[in-house]
């Protein structure tokens, strides 16, 4: 049973509904509270000690809206209010979360060692754009083979549409998406179908517009610090403990009042803070203390490729799960689409590169970036497959580029099958991202909907933030980017379910599904670490990893680049008769196949021929050796 009491905002007792905000430099803070059953009322706030202010109003009912005063400041809704039904800027509403009827008490919670996630934005992910429409498309979902939902952040945001990273009530699910009871349907409905349920969360800035706890709370703010948003959040400093509570308190609330399995911890990296025991640490212990119903997976988006932010809390560690480590993805972009701007700079794309990355799971452990000017990274050792989240596309490695696109909008179909089978059958954690699965025509822009001036900045910096890349040094290159305020911008990134009802995408999808079975087939071969992985290149073209269980071996075979042969030598691989297992070749997986030939020669080991880029996976037991 989960021991844990919300801390922030107006919460249901048995003595009626008790409000607490922090406004640390106000005098005094007075309720203003609405309800059909009265006319609108005024109630005083207690000041404590920590600079909250409280009140319990007995009568006080759910569906009640309400929002606060300080001193004789304007109207505000509550920093961390649960629902706001008319917007982040209008009034926030009391919600009873005990009044949903979970059906999930047998559930026990994502495997870390079987994670396979599924990255979607509620907005884009169908028509409709709402939890509800999510939920009816989970059965699809279950079926694709991942084990886990990844929800991009659900915290109302100012106007009709966002990425969600702008959150203002960092407690409320966007009313764009559905009321409080449509999202806890959805994670009902997921653990139904044994999914997993991942959410994305934002704590290293607040949105630009619509976020109040800067109004009522301006300690918030670091006075040494800063981020790539302005002011750095104070997670170190006078008035920090509140801050630090703020933000656990709402970590806490999607895992306890929503049976949220896991949270996505956002660009920590740009989490500044130099106290004694870092955020994340105490983010990390005080779920592990409050959450018993299952183990809570606490995933930090991290570019640094530091092994403390995932190594347990008895080795020194901080007590997180895992990590997106993108090494694995940039390595491979770099050599497939030939990106060498930005930070991929710091990679040559090498075949070898990619199997020194697989190795590891990150490549940086410490070597000098160029495009940092530093020295990046630790070693990663002690740290199991599943500490490390790949992809081969995400939210961020799509929407950053300015036009949107997907790998497989750049390269040919047989690369992208290629890649595909290394990212989904590595021992890391994959992660696909909505639409990956049958090479999704639709790019997936930024776009927002921020109002006047603001609107302005954001399509204008938008657009500078590119002036960099050859592409786009000529202004005129750059006007051509698509405007993220524009609502066709939105439009165009929302996916089209009709796509794989035909080719190519048809065939692709079916591809995903039968990697991600071989997956869920094999997962048990192994043990969880990375000392029976071996993955080497054999030649510029190709990567191979080979995996040795005790009773079984797997040997993934990926083609890159290029055609030709590729002999794998018994002195690597081992002796033995190989069976295979699946061709990216094979004709249900593409509408044109040009099937592979491998033989076996007693000398020579294994030797393959490619008439273009693919992908084979080959077995054997052991006994055969």
């Amino acid at each position: 049973m989960d021991i844990w009491q919300p801390t922030f905002g107006a919460v249901l007792t048995t003595h009626g509904v008790q409000f607490r905000v922090w406004a640390p430099t106000a005098s005094r803070v007075t309720l203003h509270l609405e309800s059909p059953r009265e006319t609108t009322r005024a109630v005083p706030l207690t000041r404590e000690s920590d600079g909250c202010f409280t009140t319990i109003v007995e009568d006080a009912r759910p569906g009640d809206r309400y929002g606060y005063r300080a001193d004789e400041g304007p109207l505000w809704p509550d920093p961390a209010s649960r629902y706001q039904p008319e917007g982040v800027h209008a009034l926030s509403e009391i919600v009873d979360p005990s009044a949903f009827t979970w059906s999930d008490a047998g559930w026990r919670g994502i495997e870390p060692a079987r994670l396979v996630v599924y990255e979607l934005h509620v907005g884009t992910f169908t028509e409709a754009g709402t939890f509800d429409a999510v939920a009816e498309r989970l059965p699809y979902v279950r079926d694709l083979g991942v084990t886990a939902l990844e929800l991009m952040p659900v915290a109302a945001f100012p106007g009709g549409r966002n990425w969600g990273y702008d959150g203002g009530a960092l407690f409320a699910p966007s009313e764009r998406y559905g009321r409080p009871d449509a999202l806890r349907r959805l994670i009902d409905r997921a653990h139904a179908l044994g999914l997993g349920v991942i959410l994305d969360v934002v704590y290293n800035h607040l949105g630009p517009d619509g976020a109040y706890l800067a109004a009522f709370s301006p300690l918030l703010f670091s006075k040494r610090h800063h981020s790539p948003w302005g002011r750095g959040l104070n997670f170190d400093d006078e008035g920090s403990d509140v801050l630090r509570r703020y933000f656990i308190d709402n970590a806490l609330h999607w895992l306890v009042e929503y049976h949220v399995d896991g949270l996505r911890l956002d660009a920590t990296h740009a989490i500044v803070d130099d106290s004694p025991t870092p955020f994340l640490a105490e983010l990390a212990a005080m779920t592990r203390a409050r959450v018993q119903r299952q183990h809570a997976l606490l995933i930090a988006e991290d570019s640094r490729n530091l092994d403390v932010i995932a190594r347990p809390t008895t080795t020194g560690g901080w007590g997180l799960d895992a990590i997106w480590a993108d090494d694995l993805h940039h390595a491979i972009r770099r050599h497939t689409a030939g990106d060498s701007e930005g930070y991929f700079a710091d990679y040559s794309g090498t075949t070898s590169e990619i199997a020194t990355t697989i190795r590891r799971g990150w490549l940086y452990r410490g070597e000098w970036s160029r495009y940092r000017n530093a020295s990046r990274g630790t070693d990663p050792t002690a740290l199991p497959p599943h500490a490390f989240i790949v992809c081969l596309q995400n939210h961020d490695q799509i929407g950053n580029r300015a036009r949107g696109e997907r790998l497989n909008h750049q390269v040919p179909l047989e690369v992208y099958r290629a890649a595909s089978a290394l990212v989904l059958l590595v021992p890391e954690a994959p992660l696909l991202f909505m639409g990956q699965e049958w090479a999704a025509s639709t790019p997936f822009l930024f776009f927002t909907d921020h109002a006047g001036e603001l609107g302005g900045k954001v399509t204008a910096g938008r657009r500078e933030e590119f002036k960099h890349f050859t592409t786009f040094r000529d202004a005129r290159t750059r006007d051509a980017i698509p405007d993220p305020q524009v609502t066709d911008t939105f439009l165009q990134s929302r996916l089209q379910w009709d796509e794989p009802n035909r080719e190519p995408h048809r065939s692709t999808l079916t591809y995903y599904r039968a990697l991600l079975a071989l997956r869920r087939e094999t997962a048990d071969w192994f043990s969880d670490d990375l000392t029976d992985v071996d993955a080497w290149a054999p030649d510029e073209g190709t990567v191979v990893v080979g995996r040795r269980g005790r009773d079984s071996c797997l040997l993934v075979v990926a083609r890159l680049s290029g055609d030709g042969l590729v002999s794998l030598p018994t002195a690597r691989i081992g002796a033995g008769s190989w069976q295979l297992r699946l061709s990216s070749e094979d004709a249900a997986f593409s509408h044109d196949a040009q099937p592979f030939t491998f033989e076996a020669r007693q000398s020579d080991g294994l030797v393959i021929s490619f008439r273009r880029p693919g992908a084979l996976v080959l077995s054997r037991r052991n006994r055969d050796r």
